[in-house]
């Protein structure tokens, strides 16, 4: 091996399991946050719009689907490609990695392209299937003015969460942290600037995001030249189906579980909106907002998990695969058990925080509650995902990453409403979790007794 390889191979194979976790995902996490925060900014500023933050909240709830689609293509092609070149390289096989680097990223640009246009085109029709018809005016119009601007932005959007992926897996968390917090820190002080000293309203929200993400996107693609890391070149772009098999089966995890996201996202302002119009969108947006930023910290402690993991089982090393996945499940747990109490204690003053209607408060209070009782079963949904997607079972992977806003959820949004009205809603992700923990149980089971018969 060259210098520089052997070092990077001797830090992901020999540094001790704990430390390179923590290692790694110290940067993640806080890349997570602050992608979580600026995430809320959006939900938070609008919310001061004078006269129409209720409508506005609610507008921005209403495009949660677009983008959670845009990012499920992004981690489609993001964890598809990064999971394939950590093995990789985890082997000895550069060329192959290169080769997924360059293809990974070639075709999240183009499908980001395809969204844009596509998506301006068909736009009214994108967003009648987000709402219901009781639905006012004002919100519709500030939707459609929103979802335009998002849609402009989605082949950076796409592109940067592959290459922030892909610097991840190879052990690049630093760097790939600084490309999206400074996209982030754009994004924030963007926000107040645009929605409110500007008086450009929801439009401001927008373009504040996407100028957000172009930022993250050019970083990050010139971090991806830095030092060891893969480089990306046009002569590398190799689209055959070894490679596209091989993004399908490390990324139909991610999109199937992004995917369902905006599909379980578009049923829950559908149901709620029957019940409550724009307060209960609002208040139930809100919440999906706060759980995003709480689950965020525990993906990024798994993202610092999963380059160690797909590394290591690609050099044979599986008994610190297993190691890594313990220590993830055990303080991943802890973690969410402590801000979940937190959480449900002062559940009124969150959702005030973002926006201060009593409708809106008494709706997202409750909905926010019932999801934090079982917010610790995460840590064994999340990590046990992790653990099958970066080691190549993208079966049983795909499965687990579909039962929590899929298999699980949408018979529960569609049933428990009929018994117990807008309780029902509130509480249609917590039965999810549940189930979902019920279904990943003996996956986990039935891999660690795998690895457990390696060394």
């Amino acid at each position: 091996m060259t210098g520089a390889k052997n070092n990077r191979y001797a830090m992901m194979t020999e540094t001790p399991v704990p430390k390179l976790i923590m290692k790694l995902a110290v940067p993640t996490i806080i890349s997570m946050l602050v992608t979580g925060i600026y995430n809320t900014a959006d939900t938070y500023f609008v919310g001061r719009i004078e006269g129409y933050g209720t409508q506005a909240t609610a507008a921005v709830g209403l495009v949660f689907p677009v983008m959670a689609m845009i990012q499920a293509f992004g981690f489609l092609f993001g964890h598809g490609s990064g999971n394939f070149l950590s093995r990789m390289l985890g082997a000895g096989k550069k060329k192959e990695a290169s080769q997924m680097a360059s293809t990974g990223f070639a075709m999240a640009v183009i499908t980001g392209v395809m969204f844009a246009v596509l998506g301006n085109i068909f736009i009214k029709q994108l967003i009648t299937l987000f709402a219901t018809g009781d639905v006012s005016g004002d919100t519709m119009g500030m939707t459609m003015e929103y979802a335009g601007i998002i849609l402009i932005g989605a082949p950076f959007m796409m592109g940067q969460f592959v290459v922030n992926n892909q610097l991840r897996f190879q052990g690049s968390a630093m760097y790939a942290m600084v490309g999206l917090v400074a996209g982030a820190g754009i994004n924030i002080v963007l926000d107040p600037l645009l929605i409110l000293v500007f008086d450009l309203g929801v439009k401001g929200a927008a373009l504040a995001t996407v100028f957000g993400q172009i930022t993250s996107f050019f970083i990050l693609l010139a971090g991806s030249s830095r030092g060891e890391n893969i480089k990306l070149k046009f002569s590398n772009i190799r689209f055959n189906s070894y490679y596209f098999i091989q993004i399908i089966n490390g990324g139909i995890p991610s999109l199937f579980r992004q995917g369902l996201a905006a599909l379980a996202t578009i049923l829950l302002n559908r149901t709620a909106g029957s019940y409550g119009q724009d307060a209960a969108i609002a208040g139930m947006s809100i919440v999906t907002r706060v759980l995003m930023l709480l689950v965020s910290a525990l993906i990024g402690f798994g993202q610092g998990f999963q380059p160690v993991c797909s590394f290591n089982y690609g050099a044979g090393l599986k008994k610190r695969v297993k190691e890594g996945y313990f220590f993830c499940l055990k303080w991943g747990t802890v973690f969410l058990a402590v801000v979940g109490l937190i959480c449900y204690i002062y559940a009124p003053s969150v959702i005030a925080f973002f926006r201060d209607d009593e409708d809106v408060i008494k709706v997202g209070s409750q909905a926010l509650r019932f999801q934090t009782i079982v917010l610790p079963l995460n840590g064994l949904i999340v990590m046990t995902n992790m653990l099958l997607q970066s080691i190549g079972k993208g079966f049983k992977a795909s499965i687990t990453a579909s039962a929590r806003n899929g298999i699980c959820f949408i018979p529960a949004i569609l049933i428990l409403p009929h018994f117990f009205g807008l309780r029902g809603v509130e509480m249609t992700q917590s039965v999810a979790d549940v189930c979902t923990a019920f279904i990943s149980l003996p996956f986990a089971l039935m891999e660690v007794k795998e690895l457990s018969k390696q060394k």
